[in-house]
């Protein structure tokens, strides 16, 4: 990717033919005089040509280019024809900016390849993972909406708009500008900028995704809540059994009403902060005990018991928000709670210092392994892994891709007592995405359930340094 080039000096411009000039004129000089001035001086016409001589080889001595570094005299005298204006520091205003910024330059409009961005700010070197050197348009900008508005720049010399979806998983929007910037040397220049607008696409999505999912899901209980009062206003009014039936009933409906508008709005706020990574650290060990301590009462009256297995080094996740991973935790511990049978036992593994490729690998032999949420994650990187493995009735290969869809649920595996809002796998998968991480699931009919979390590792912290006593 190209950027600014550096600052050097500019090129000195090559000193005239001093020496060969200075000399052949002052022996030509010095000849005319012998010759003319012999009859009359020739001692004065003799002592003149050595004297033109000697200022020849003086001027030409003081014109001489100076070595390599050190400034000649002549170019170091004022001169108009050498005053330049000082370049201004755009660069690195350009570098600051948050906005990502390239300028490209091409030849012909049938030359694809001519198309070069010869300067990328900070921004978009991050953005599209570019080196400073001159790279071709396409093998930056894939998009054709975009690739045209620059060609329109370029050779139509029209500003143009388009929208640009980046690649990756967390799904980000920009707005890309053209400006046509005339022509340098004979080749066309065009501005791209681009502006961030993922969070005001996200808000605009997740309005309409809530009214739409809440409009749906909130008709059956409000369908059974109106129902009941109409009943119990009618020929049950009198009835104290068919009341009280009823009631409870309504209780319930209004308490799952409660728990879909609750979960509704916490994944609304999770996609809204997506593609912002978090701020802060978290243990996985401390979280998780702080989990199956909350937990404990509810596996007490199923008859069902935690196993935690970790390792005995901290398993620190950064970048982190503590309240959200507690929230991944949470749900796929009560997850595999509600499908555990009785007398079984739910076991979750904690890793550290593990592979994205190590942390994905199946567990069991036969079974179906599907990666649900794979990072972008560069070689090398290390993560904090979360297995949460349950002994219920497992999920058939063909319903593991659609688990963390909104509101599905498998057929087959709907009860009272497993009744949920359909949301919890799908929050998961949005707080994991934020974090970074990945989410891969392994399960077969009559063995069970899965599901394998991994955060990225924080940094080794460096021991303190204390001064010797």
């Amino acid at each position: 990717m190209a950027a600014e080039p550096a600052q050097t000096s500019p090129p000195r411009a090559s000193p005239p033919p001093w020496t060969p000039l200075a000399v052949a004129g002052a022996a030509v000089v010095a000849l005319i005089v012998v010759a003319e001035g012999h009859r009359a001086a020739p001692q004065a016409a003799l002592v003149t040509s050595v004297l033109i001589l000697a200022l020849g080889l003086a001027l030409s001595f003081w014109g001489r280019a100076p070595p390599q570094g050190t400034p000649s005299r002549l170019a170091a005298a004022p001169s108009w024809r050498q005053r330049e204006p000082a370049p201004p520091p755009f660069a690195a205003v350009l570098e600051a900016l948050e906005d990502p910024i390239l300028l490209v330059t091409g030849d012909e409009p049938d030359d694809l390849a001519g198309r070069r961005v010869i300067y990328a700010n900070a921004a978009a070197r991050e953005l599209f993972h570019a080196t400073r050197e001159a790279a071709p348009l396409v093998t930056v900008v894939r998009d054709p909406a975009v690739l045209e508005a620059v060609d329109e720049a370029l050779f139509g010399k029209i500003a143009g708009r388009a929208v640009y979806e980046a690649g990756g998983v967390q799904d980000r929007v920009w707005s890309a500008r053209t400006e046509p910037l005339g022509e340098r040397e004979g080749r066309a220049l065009a501005l791209l900028a681009l502006r961030d607008e993922t969070e005001l696409r996200r808000s605009e999505r997740t309005r309409a995704d809530f009214l739409a999912n809440a409009s749906h899901e909130l008709r059956t209980p409000l369908a059974s809540l109106t129902g009941f009062i109409e009943t119990l206003r009618g020929h049950a009014r009198e009835d104290a059994e068919a009341r009280d039936r009823f009631l409870g009933i309504m209780h319930h409906q209004a308490g799952r009403m409660a728990r879909l508008i609750e979960d509704l709005m916490s994944l609304s706020r999770i996609e809204l902060n997506e593609h912002i990574p978090p701020q802060g650290r978290a243990d996985l060990r401390m979280t998780t005990r702080d989990v199956i301590d909350a937990l404990a009462p509810l596996a007490s009256e199923k008859c069902v018991r935690f196993e935690i297995r970790q390792p005995d080094q901290p398993a620190v996740i950064e970048p982190a928000d503590r309240d959200q991973v507690l929230q991944v935790i949470q749900n796929l511990a009560e997850n595999a709670l509600k499908y555990a049978p009785q007398g079984t036992a739910v076991i979750l593994e904690l890793g550290v210092d593990v592979t994205a490729e190590a942390a994905a690998e199946p567990q069991r032999a036969g079974t179906a392994h599907l990666s649900l949420l794979t990072p972008d994650h560069a070689a090398g990187k290390r993560y904090v892994l979360l297995r949460v493995c349950d002994q219920g009735a497992g999920v058939a290969r063909e319903h593991l891709p659609r688990l963390t869809e909104r509101f599905y649920r498998v057929e087959g595996q709907r009860g009272p007592e497993r009744a949920g809002t359909g949301l919890g796998l799908a929050i998961v998968k949005h707080i994991v995405n934020r974090h970074r991480g990945g989410l891969v699931v392994e399960s077969a009919l009559g063995e069970g359930t899965i599901f394998s979390v991994y955060f990225p590792m924080a940094p080794a912290q460096p021991e303190p340094d204390f001064p010797a006593a």
